[in-house]
């Protein structure tokens, strides 16, 4: 054999270990814990869904799914966290309306791109808001809160969980169309609002479901209407806004997860269909039925479309709003 013949026949040999071990490197995947980013604090809708969903992936995916709370500035301190993240499967972020379709106008900058900086994965749910009012309020419904608060000459405030969000943006949808005088008031988050609720501090708010079904079912909240096109399981009595008389009133909550940019196709892919069959499973179908949340993925290509038009949909309603974070 000539010195060339053995020269090219161990570099096909290096090419083909090369590519062995790249395979196998893969195939490995995971082989060491994998944090779950949750931009809000615990025990709000966002954090109820990435738990139930790491608890279910850690028995499915062979590693530990942990997740992290990095609450702060409207979730943007989460994304700008995941997107310098290494590209490599083993950080990813459970995301929702606000880290994206909202704050890409609420904000004149961020500190990321939100298309261009994420590779998307899959969505994962889909969860309502439920306008609540207390027991005292003499309003049954929502044509009688409306009334309500027009004879009350602007002395009524309703509550969201921070400017920009999506009860605040739901709350001045119901302003707008109805010509109402109330006072916005920005919380820190769900619970605070939901507290000022309960102690009768505002007339209403645009609640995420876990504290609004609790409370109503408790009787320390009426419910009005939920801000999706159809009923919810967990509460089958109340009405949609459609139904309750507001034509066209969609607002809906979606979630879903994210990678850095560049993270390698293969690894996407076994997360997507990992997280389907967690999200088809019984226990995180029970989990989401409680919440009112509807179980749903997609592929990583129809997530990007979805996050690109959910966007645009948002984008007149923020700035409608008057809200801004910079």
């Amino acid at each position: 054999m000539s010195t060339l013949v053995r020269w090219m026949a161990s570099i096909v040999l290096m090419i083909g270990t090369f590519a062995s071990t790249s395979v196998s490197a893969q195939g490995a995947y995971p082989n060491r814990p994998i944090r779950l980013i949750v931009a809000f604090a615990a025990g709000g809708v966002s954090d109820v869904i990435a738990r139930a969903l790491a608890a279910k992936l850690s028995n499915t995916i062979g590693q530990p799914v942990v997740v992290e709370n990095k609450p702060g500035a409207a979730s943007t301190l989460a994304g700008d966290f995941v997107a310098k993240s290494a590209a490599d499967g083993y950080t990813i972020w459970l995301q929702d309306i606000t880290s994206h379709s909202i704050n890409a106008t609420l904000y004149s900058k961020l500190p990321f791109d939100p298309i261009k900086d994420f590779a998307p994965i899959t969505l994962v749910a889909w969860t309502p808001l439920m306008l609540v009012v207390h027991p005292s309020n003499p309003a049954k419904d929502l044509r009688e809160l409306v009334a309500f608060l027009k004879t009350s000459g602007g002395k009524h405030a309703y509550g969201s969980s921070g400017s920009g969000s999506p009860n605040h943006l739901a709350g001045e949808l119901l302003k707008t169309v109805h010509g109402l005088d109330t006072l916005h008031i920005p919380y820190k988050g769900s619970a605070p609002s939901t507290q000022a609720m309960l102690a009768n501090e505002i007339a209403f708010v645009f609640s995420s479901m876990p504290p609004a079904v609790s409370n109503v079912k408790g009787g320390r909240l009426r419910a009005l209407a939920v801000t999706s096109t159809k009923r919810v399981a967990a509460a089958p009595d109340v009405p949609t806004m459609v139904e309750a008389g507001m034509p066209n009133f969609d607002v809906v909550v979606y979630t879903g997860i994210l990678a850095p940019a560049g993270t390698p196709a293969p690894i996407i892919q076994r997360l997507n269909e990992e997280f389907a069959k967690a999200v088809d499973s019984e226990e995180i179908k029970n989990v989401y039925e409680k919440m009112g949340a509807d179980a749903i993925t997609n592929t990583p290509e129809a997530f990007r479309a979805m996050i690109a038009q959910q966007i645009a949909t948002m984008a007149p309603f923020v700035r409608a709003s008057g809200a801004k974070a910079d």
